[in-house]
């Protein structure tokens, strides 16, 4: 049953709405959902994975963005702003904005408890169906944990990372990143407690 206090929001009134606002949402079927702030190990994750991406890149046809970038997943899909996002070839904007891109070749996501379920389930399948999609990227932030899917035909594979020295392989762009690079810097809960006890002794 619709609930008619409910407004339905069209894409028009968000991509306005967004221009304005002091924070990010996304935006799918209707409605508008804020995107809740990032961690200091969530930062510092993105931004390890974002610069050792634009550094092997850089010599190459590929563009690599962090948050702020704007991803339409398809023309009635899903708004939203990928952590790490990788376009190769020529970039293909939503209709009437430069703002939004629509064909990635790499997405990266970095967990956390509040979206993980959404990363991997919903979000995920809005993903797979964008047709350059070839690889999506979930780390966690928590732990030396890496999901790393790729596209086989009609099939996504599954590759888990989970330990430091792992390293993370994309064939679609021909690049490779050690765990211990795209970590670096990340204290765990443990790392910080350790620390605690070090001090007060």
């Amino acid at each position: 049953m619709i609930n008619p206090t409910k407004k339905f929001i069209t894409p028009e009134e968000y991509l306005a709405l967004e221009e304005k606002a002091d924070h990010k949402s996304e935006y799918y079927n209707g409605e508008i959902f804020a995107m809740s702030g990032a961690s200091n190990n969530h930062n510092l994750i993105t931004g390890n994975v974002h610069a050792a991406l634009h550094q092997l890149l850089a010599k190459r046809p590929c563009r690599t963005y962090v948050s702020d970038m704007r991803l339409l997943t398809s023309p009635k899909g899903l708004y939203t702003y990928p952590d790490v996002m990788v376009v190769c070839g020529k970039i293909e904007f939503a209709p009437n904005r430069n703002d939004t891109v629509m064909n990635p070749s790499v997405l990266v996501e970095v967990l956390s408890d509040s979206t993980q379920a959404y990363d991997r389930g919903e979000k995920f399948a809005l993903y797979r169906k964008i047709v350059t999609l070839q690889e999506y990227i979930m780390i966690d932030q928590n732990k030396p944990s890496v999901e790393h899917y790729r596209r086989e035909g009609h099939f996504w594979v599954l590759e888990a990372l989970e330990t430091m020295d792992a390293i993370l392989t994309l064939p679609s762009i021909g690049c490779e990143i050690p765990l211990a690079v795209m970590y670096e810097k990340v204290e765990w809960e443990t790392d910080q407690a350790n620390s605690d006890v070090n001090l007060n002794q």
